[in-house]
């Protein structure tokens, strides 16, 4: 069995960029737990369910193939032989998938089929509860995080780029929003892992965060 690095924190709070990079640096494989939400998320607004109907967001998950692999360096899946990429980042998912996240069931789904991953050898997740629930034995635990102002700036830098017609301020609320149900959600609530390292970003670059994080695992 390999080595499992776990990054948490809140949105825009680095996680992606940081995780690749670290993946990219020690030869590990890439894993977006969020991925796998927001999977679920597409799969039940493809099917016509409501994201806040659990039982029918259940029936979806339930009902779909679901299968996993190792592509360029990351773990990919496909739902029913689809392997959704650019459908996963669509505004609509984004918007219903923290409903959808905070569903114990789903979560129990995501949780067991993570922790499975590790099969496939050393790998670098994120999410917001891969230290105190996917792999809280793990010695590599990182928890990232940086001024909600930041973080909202990085999100909109992000969207604008990626051709979203977003206006700062609305990034800025859905932020909160979205800090509020992950850090009070019931099952797996966002928090610091025991034992993880927290590193604040806000006045640090992408290149400098990561090597931290590479020079930490490699001191253990």
């Amino acid at each position: 069995m390999g080595k499992a690095i776990a990054i948490d924190g809140p949105s825009a709070s680095g996680k992606s960029s940081v995780s690749k990079g670290v993946a990219a640096e020690l030869g590990f494989m890439y894993v977006d737990s969020g991925a796998l939400y927001r999977g679920v998320t597409w799969q039940a607004i493809r099917k016509g369910v409501d994201a806040t109907d659990a039982a029918a967001v259940l029936d979806a998950m339930h009902a779909a193939d679901w299968d996993f692999f190792v592509q360029d360096g990351a773990a990919i899946f496909s739902v029913d032989g689809d392997v959704p990429v650019q459908e996963l980042r669509e505004k609509d998912v984004r918007e219903s998938v923290a409903h959808v996240a905070a569903i114990p069931e789903v979560r129990k789904f995501v949780v067991e089929s993570l922790q499975s991953l590790e099969n496939f050898g050393s790998l670098v997740m994120e999410g917001r509860d891969i230290g105190t629930v996917v792999f809280p034995d793990s010695p590599y635990k990182f928890y990232l995080d940086a001024d909600p102002e930041e973080r909202a700036m990085r999100r909109y830098r992000e969207l604008v780029a990626a051709g979203e017609d977003e206006k700062a301020h609305e990034v800025m609320d859905s932020l909160k929003k979205r800090d509020k149900i992950d850090s009070t959600r019931k099952t797996d609530p966002l928090v610091v892992a025991p034992g993880a390292q927290v590193i604040d970003s806000t006045l640090m670059t992408l290149e400098e965060v990561i090597q931290t994080v590479v020079d930490s695992v490699r001191g253990e």
